[in-house]
């Protein structure tokens, strides 16, 4: 590989310093060259020189961050060939969409550096010669459309080629402890020198750096606490889901970086339960990337219209050859990790809050599926989500979620942090107490009716299961601080016949995307119709919503719905004027919310759960998820999404259970808890 990185490192000064292109390619590649030479420069002066097997002094540093990733910075995206409508006005729309993939693939080249991987810098370098050559070869009688498809087929062969070793790779950073770069980093630096942040090849902002500087500025027992209710909301899903941890050898570890002093302390609470961590880098590369969500360890984007604008780039040759490829060898690749994937626990994700709002341009010259291939990605992700089952079984894995704000959500960050480490370590004794007492009074009712106010537009019924069994049954889930942190919340799998209405939030932040006014309604639980106000166009109101939220399926169900109960964290959120920054994971305990998706239990719905009272919750199904039991309809039984979308307290203006009396139970009215016994909740609005 050494010699084969020479040569296509020579080869590629020779198409910097003297193209044989006409413009606009010519131009093209002496600047995707010149980025691709920096790359193998910083490799070249990396490789080997590690002080304890992680440092490079003097190579990783706030200078080569910037240099690196400067050409898809805001303030050069504009004119940079990663862009793709700047590449289309230069080169034309199908060139601009195939040029401006080719050139982003290439950013995920800084993080391949860090780690030292040469064969995926040398793949990645051959197959840009590879292009380069193509178009030299067609130079003469410039056959444009031969040398379009050309090309095209390059990429598409290069896709297809390294989907083996690239699938087998990001399954072994997933489930297999010796893949241990971060966990080296954070094991074996000084973390008190903050320049280590550098060392991951990851953009480093601002966020990173003043992150990691708060942390260490921490006592060393506030740094505990952080770490042991993170690692104890693991431990404890195991045991209220009834599943057995001791059999579990593997937790992945997904946090952001800056975090490290934390991540440390949480390897060494997991070690002692047994379980070794392993930490995959969030994918920056079209082999295992899916849109723009986190899928591993992560920094803040250098340019979020960036990421937007190539989420969907796998359109430029997505087919069922392809996708049936990409089964087979995820497939091949859990086989060969089957032992340890048979261990794996699940994922410990630490998330963060606070980044500007961001709404996307939709450019039409950045590539999207179309219908057909929308379709195969639904279908993929369905089979995808059976493979990934069927090695690490969803009935014996667990997980946890925990989230923090990061500086850029403003002035008062270290108070807002202050404020969300105590949010995150509320007592659930108590809320446990006044939650059983609305669960109690739900227990009774056969449907919920939602009415919103001051302006919100939602009326909605939701159906809930009936009990065999009352005196050992229950419809809700008693939700306290383990896989779901912070406290408070009773959710329940909703029945999808009768539930139906009109659900509508004001603003909402889902998935880092921002939404006004969406509307969604519901018809027998499944979604019918959606809309907001994003976007003058309607169509493009509905196409962003069925992208994001419905994950290109036509139709999606009501996969849970649930009261948050957390009040302390809604006015938190008032206080500092971040309601619309704060992630889903708290914002669901701020009001009650309705997951549009699979239910909470998708695949481990044949797992008995029980509430602290020893009751079993009985709505761990929906007639979705129920046809994984009919052999000619199981492959409908899943969509590998769940969304949740919370209605504030200040825009609910009644939630009401109906008994089969027709009783009404009142349990908020004006945005206040009126059930008796839940008074406390009530407490946090005073202040």
């Amino acid at each position: 590989m050494e010699e084969r990185f020479n040569l296509c490192v020579e080869r590629i000064k020779e198409i910097k310093s003297e193209p044989q292109l006409k413009e606009p390619f010519g131009s093209y590649f002496v600047q995707v060259a010149s980025f691709l030479l920096e790359i193998a420069e910083i490799y070249e002066k990396t490789a080997g020189r590690k002080e304890t097997g992680l440092l490079a002094e003097n190579i990783w540093n706030e200078e080569s961050n910037q240099r690196l990733y400067g050409e898809v910075l805001e303030k050069s995206y504009v004119n940079s060939y990663t862009n793709p409508a700047y590449a289309s006005e230069r080169m034309g729309q199908n060139w601009g969409r195939l040029l401006s993939f080719v050139y982003g693939e290439m950013f995920s080249l800084p993080a391949y550096a860090a780690e030292e991987d040469l064969a995926e810098i040398l793949i990645r370098m051959e197959w840009f010669v590879e292009i380069y050559c193509i178009f030299t070869e067609y130079m003469e009688e410039w056959k444009e459309e031969t040398l379009y498809e050309s090309v095209r087929e390059c990429c598409y062969w290069f896709l297809y080629d390294y989907m083996d070793v690239e699938t087998e790779k990001r399954v072994g950073e997933k489930v297999e402890p010796s893949f241990d770069f971060a966990c080296r980093l954070i094991m074996e630096a000084d973390l008190s020198d903050i320049s280590y942040l550098y060392r991951y090849g990851e953009y480093i902002t601002d966020n990173q750096i003043e992150t990691a500087k708060l942390f260490n500025e921490m006592p060393e027992e506030e740094i505990g606490k952080m770490a042991d209710t993170y690692t104890e909301g693991y431990r404890i899903g195991f045991i209220k889901g009834n599943k057995d941890l001791s059999k579990k050898k593997v937790v992945n570890i997904i946090y952001p970086i800056g975090f490290e002093r934390v991540v440390k302390r949480a390897v060494e609470n997991f070690e002692k339960m047994g379980l070794k961590p392993t930490m995959m880098r969030n994918s920056h590369s079209i082999f295992h990337k899916r849109g723009t969500g986190v899928n591993g360890y992560y920094s803040s984007s250098p340019n979020r219209q960036f990421e937007y604008d190539h989420r969907e780039d796998e359109g430029l040759f997505l087919d069922k050859k392809l996708l049936n490829r990409k089964l087979e060898v995820l497939k091949e690749a859990y086989i060969k990790y089957e032992d340890i994937s048979a261990k794996h626990g699940g994922p410990a994700w630490i998330e963060v809050f606070g980044e500007k709002n961001f709404l996307p341009e939709d450019k039409p010259e950045a590539c999207t599926y179309n219908e057909k291939q929308q379709l195969l990605t639904v279908n993929y992700a369905v089979e995808m989500g059976k493979i990934v089952n069927a090695y690490i079984p969803g009935e014996e894995r667990s997980f946890t979620i925990i989230a923090y704000p990061i500086p850029e959500i403003g002035e008062r960050y270290r108070e807002i942090m202050k404020d969300t480490i105590a949010l995150n370590t509320l007592p659930y004794e108590q809320y446990e107490n006044v939650q059983q007492i609305l669960i109690d009074a739900l227990d009774r009712c056969e449907y919920v009716r939602v009415l919103g106010m001051n302006g919100n537009r939602t009326d909605l019924r939701i159906e809930l299961c009936k009990l065999e069994n009352p005196d050992k049954m229950t419809k809700f889930e008693n939700c306290v601080a383990d896989v779901n942190i912070p406290v408070g919340e009773v959710f329940t799998s909703p029945v999808l016949k009768g539930t139906e209405g009109v659900l509508h939030v004001k603003k909402v932040y889902l998935r880092d995307l921002s939404y006004e006014n969406l509307e969604i309604t519901f018809k027998d639980g499944m979604v019918e119709t959606y809309d907001c106000t994003n976007y003058e166009d309607k169509e493009q109101n509905r196409k962003y919503i069925k992208d994001h939220v419905l994950q290109h399926h036509n139709s999606i169900p009501m996969g849970e719905f649930a009261i948050g109960t957390n009040t302390t964290a809604y006015v938190m959120g008032r206080k500092y004027g971040i309601e619309d920054k704060l992630p889903i994971l708290i914002a669901e305990k701020t009001g009650p919310h309705f997951a549009v998706g699979d239910t909470c239990y998708s695949h481990g719905e044949d797992v008995a759960v029980f509430n602290p009272d020893g009751k079993e919750i009985a709505a761990r199904d929906n007639e979705i998820s129920i046809l994984r039991k009919d052999e000619e309809n199981k492959d409908k039984a899943y969509f590998q999404c769940h969304t949740d979308i919370t209605i504030p307290y200040d825009e609910l203006g009644r939630l009401y259970g109906v008994t089969s009396e027709g009783e009404e139970i009142s349990i908020i009215e004006k945005g206040r808890f009126v059930l008796s016994g839940t008074e406390m909740l009530n407490e946090a609005f005073g202040e």
